[in-house]
C-alpha cells in the first residue's frame, strides 16, 4: 500500500514544494554521520549531490539487500544525486570545484585534513565561493590527542559516557545502545546546523566553516538527565539518584509494556490499574523521597502486581486510568502498530532498483511547503553525467571518461 501524501513510487502527492527548494548541497558524507542528515535536506527541498569514488560509499554493500540496493543506504541517501568521480586528480578537482562555485553547501565527514590534501577544504572553496556553507563533521574535532584515531560509534559512547548511562543495574557492566546513535545524533545536528547557517547567510549576507563533532554532539545528547550529578562544579549540592529506565519496562503474564508515571495522579492511577490502591495512602511511598527510600519494596510489589495480569488486560486498565503506557513491540510489531499506520508514519513504494520497499515518511509536516520523498537512493554514479552538464560540455565529458575520472 501507499500513503495517500505518496503515490506507489514514494513521490510525494502534496503541492508546493519543499522549504528547501532552490538550495543545493555537495554531499561528501559517507556511512552513517552525516548521509542521514543530508538526506533530512533532501527530504526538505535540496538537491543533494552525493559524491562518490568508484567504489561508492561502503554503505551500498550493507545487509540485507536486494538487487543493487541495501535497506540502509536506501534509507540514508534518499532524495539525492550521485555523481562518482575521481576527487584525487586535477581535472576531477577542477570539477568539483565548479560544481562547488554554484553551490550552497558544502558537507564532509573524513578524518581532519583529508579535504585540505585533496584541494577541497574550506580554504579552496571559499576562494571559489564566498558565500559557501562549509560543514566538517568528525568523531572528537580537530585538536587533542585522540584527533587523530579512527573513530566510530562505539568510541563515541565510550568516551561521552553513553555507554556508562546504559550500564547494567546489577553488575555495573558498561554496555552499548544498540543502534549508532552517536552517529545519528550528528547528523540530526549537521542538518540543524546547516539551516542555523543558511539562516545566517540570508540575514548576514556570510558563509562560513562549520566544525562539527560526534562527541559534541553526544555531549549535549546526555548532559541534561545523565550528567546532571556533574553540572554543578563544587561540593556543596547534594547528588541527585541517576535515572534508571528499566523500572519503566514491566512484565505481564504473556508480554511487556513500558509505563512511565510522573506525576502524583499518573501514579494513583497506576496503583488504581494495578489493584494496589492501598499503596496510594502508605507512608512509605508518600513522596518521591520515600519512594526512592522505599524503591525495592515498591518494585517487588508493582512487579508482582504486573504479573498477574495479561497485557491486554493491563493496557485496558491503564488506559482507564489514564496512565502514560505502551505495549513494547519487538521489531515486527511496529510496523504494524495502529498508531504507526493510523498516522501513516511509513511509506511503501517501488525502489527502482531495490523493489517494493518501506521506509519512515519525513520527520515535519510543513502545511505549505510539504517535506517528501521525491526521489529513492541513486544507483551509483546514476546522475553522473546529468550533473556534469551543468559544468562541462559533452565533449569535455567523454574526455572525462575516457581519463577515467569519471565512470
Amino acid at each position: 500500500m501507499s500513503t495517500s501524501e505518496h503515490d506507489d513510487t514514494g513521490r510525494s502527492k502534496a503541492p508546493g514544494r519543499g522549504p528547501l527548494h532552490g538550495v543545493r548541497i555537495i554531499d561528501f558524507t559517507a556511512i552513517y554521520s552525516g548521509p542521514i542528515g543530508t538526506a533530512i535536506l533532501g527530504d526538505q527541498g535540496a538537491d543533494v549531490i552525493k559524491i562518490e569514488a568508484a567504489d561508492g560509499d561502503l554503505m551500498r554493500r550493507g545487509r540485507p539487500s536486494r538487487g543493487s540496493v541495501s535497506a540502509a543506504f536506501a534509507m540514508m541517501n534518499r532524495n539525492k544525486r550521485s555523481l562518482v568521480i575521481d576527487a584525487r586528480t586535477d581535472a576531477g578537482r577542477e570539477v568539483l570545484l565548479d560544481l562547488i562555485r554554484d553551490a550552497d553547501v558544502v558537507i564532509e565527514n573524513f578524518r581532519p585534513g583529508v579535504m585540505d590534501r585533496l584541494g577541497l577544504g574550506y580554504d579552496a572553496c571559499e576562494k571559489v565561493n564566498p558565500r559557501i556553507i562549509y560543514v566538517s563533521i568528525n568523531g572528537v574535532g580537530s585538536t587533542g590527542p585522540y584527533a587523530s584515531r579512527r573513530v566510530y560509534d562505539a568510541v563515541i559512547q565510550a568516551v561521552s559516557g553513553v555507554a556508562a548511562l546504559q550500564s547494567d543495574p546489577a553488575s555495573g557492566k558498561p554496555q552499548m545502545i544498540n543502534t549508532l546513535v552517536c552517529d545519528k545524533i550528528t547528523s540530526l545536528n549537521a542538518a540543524q546546523v546547516v539551516t542555523a547557517a543558511l539562516f545566517a547567510r540570508e540575514t548576514q549576507g556570510i558563509g562560513q566553516k562549520i566544525e562539527l563533532s560526534m562527541l559534541d554532539a553526544a555531549l549535549n545528547f546526555i548532559w541534561p538527565d545523565g550528567m546532571w550529578n556533574y553540572s554543578f562544579v563544587g561540593d556543596d549540592v547534594e547528588d541527585a539518584p541517576n535515572l534508571d529506565h528499566s523500572l519503566f519496562v514491566r512484565e505481564t503474564a504473556d508480554g511487556f509494556v513500558a509505563v512511565m508515571p510522573v506525576k502524583n495522579a499518573e501514579l494513583e492511577g497506576t496503583f488504581k490499574a494495578l489493584d494496589l490502591e492501598s499503596l496510594w495512602g502508605d507512608p512509605r511511598f508518600a513522596t518521591p523521597l520515600d519512594r526512592y527510600h522505599h524503591r525495592e519494596e515498591l518494585q517487588q510489589l508493582l512487579n508482582t502486581a504486573y504479573g498477574s495480569f495479561t497485557t491486554d488486560e493491563i493496557c485496558e486498565r491503564l488506559e482507564a486510568n489514564d496512565v502514560p503506557f505502551a505495549r513494547i513491540n519487538d521489531r515486527a510489531a511496529v510496523v504494524q502498530d495502529p498508531q504507526v499506520v493510523a498516522m501513516g508514519a511509513l511509506l511503501e513504494f517501488e525502489h527502482p532498483h531495490g523493489g517494493s520497499m518501506r521506509q519512515p515518511r519525513p520527520q515535519g509536516r510543513f502545511s505549505k511547503t510539504p517535506a517528501g520523498l521525491n526521489r529513492a537512493s541513486p544507483d551509483l554514479g546514476e546522475h553522473t553525467a546529468e550533473i556534469l552538464r551543468e559544468v562541462r560540455s559533452d565533449a569535455e565529458i567523454a574526455q572525462l571518461r575516457a581519463d577515467h575520472i569519471i565512470n
